[in-house]
């Protein structure tokens, strides 16, 4: 259903790439290694050199990481960068040579991958609840007792698309699977991902650029707001303090729970290279769990650094020709902070699992 559309994050890193080892000004060329586009391991040391022909009479060399100045030298002699706490991803290192005054840069990146392989987790089933067949689950939270869930879909916009339903919000009873409460929305608009905020339900949409904040007690549409970032609107969770965004690339935007700011980012990776496609998105105990869309696996992933620190297979959890007729991927991920409890389960699945997960 959902064409993701990575175009826009390939251009950039490719205007990344591009921006390697400018030549200077007056023909003295002056370049930076490591290599363009070589990958570290979180951890390893980097050892940065400037190289300059002997015209050039540099007065000092300043070294920027990602436009932060991390070192100075008076020479072309090599800097070491530390790793260890640096945010996964394309980094950017540039050489600032300094001249009677004036400098020449030189730039070059490196892709910092995850520092070991994910640890692969197995689990348990402890219960199978039913689930509602019609909602097509793109958000699930479980707060005080009560499971909330955004369904997505719209209108055919092409007559070989297929109809999914109507996107909704909705209030379901755990035990039964009952639809106790539930508001549609504008049958042209895809909803996706949701978080609470407050007394307050915030619900994304895929394409439209918009988000919709609801009562949480009624359901009530109180405004349609303006979402103006990242590519997309897929995932979404809250650690209580800040809203964590999904947008169909490995990126998680960090946002103002009130002001609806972006106030940082990580960028997911595991020891092999970016993690592509995260959409349901849960907080649980310091770490945010996501589905990876069309996938039978969730990654665990560090906030703080953007590693994939674990990792479920969850194949035979309900196999495909096991499903029931109509169920699509996998998605949804809710958390019982009470009791501890993980919730699970997929697009129009007529089941969602109870599940713990565990060292193997």
């Amino acid at each position: 259903m959902k064409n993701r559309n990575l175009f826009l994050i390939a251009a950039i890193t490719l205007l990344i790439y591009s921006c390697h080892n400018k030549p200077s000004e007056n023909g003295n060329d002056i370049t930076i290694s490591p290599e363009s586009g070589t990958s570290y391991k979180a951890g390893d040391a980097v050892n940065v050199t400037v190289h300059y022909p002997a015209s050039v009479k540099a007065d000092s060399i300043v070294y920027m990481l990602d436009s932060v100045k991390v070192a100075s030298k008076k020479d072309s002699s090599a800097i070491s960068l530390k790793t260890d706490t640096m945010p996964l991803g394309t980094r950017v290192i540039t050489a600032k040579v300094y001249q009677s005054g004036k400098s020449q840069d030189a730039s070059t990146n490196i892709v910092l991958l995850a520092a070991k392989a994910p640890e692969e987790l197995t689990y348990k089933v402890e219960r199978v609840y039913p689930h509602d067949t019609s909602a097509y689950t793109e958000g699930l939270i479980y707060q005080d007792g009560v499971l909330y869930e955004s369904g997505g879909g719209r209108l055919k916009t092409a007559p070989n698309e297929q109809y999914i339903g109507q996107s909704s919000l909705r209030e379901e009873d755990l035990n039964t699977g009952k639809v106790l409460k539930k508001t549609m929305v504008d049958p042209k608009v895809f909803g996706e991902g949701i978080a609470i905020v407050g007394n307050k339900i915030i619900q994304l949409t895929w394409t439209e650029k918009i988000r919709y904040i609801y009562d949480k007690d009624s359901f009530k549409l109180l405004s349609t707001q303006p979402n103006n970032i990242g590519v997309e609107g897929w995932g979404m969770t809250s650690d209580g303090t800040k809203l964590y965004m999904d947008d169909s690339t490995n990126r998680i935007w960090f946002i103002d729970k009130d002001k609806w700011t972006p106030i940082g980012y990580i960028d997911v990776y595991d020891d092999k290279g970016p993690t592509d496609s995260l959409n349901e998105l849960e907080y649980i105990d310091g770490r945010i769990y996501a589905n990876v869309y069309t996938k039978d696996y969730i990654v665990v992933i560090d906030p703080k650094t953007g590693a994939v620190l674990e990792k479920i297979d969850l194949t035979n959890l309900y196999p495909q020709k096991m499903r029931n007729p109509g169920a699509d991927v996998m998605n949804g991920i809710a958390y019982d902070k009470a009791t501890q409890r993980i919730f699970i389960t997929g697009k129009k699945w007529d089941k969602l699992f109870q599940v713990k997960f565990m060292k193997k």
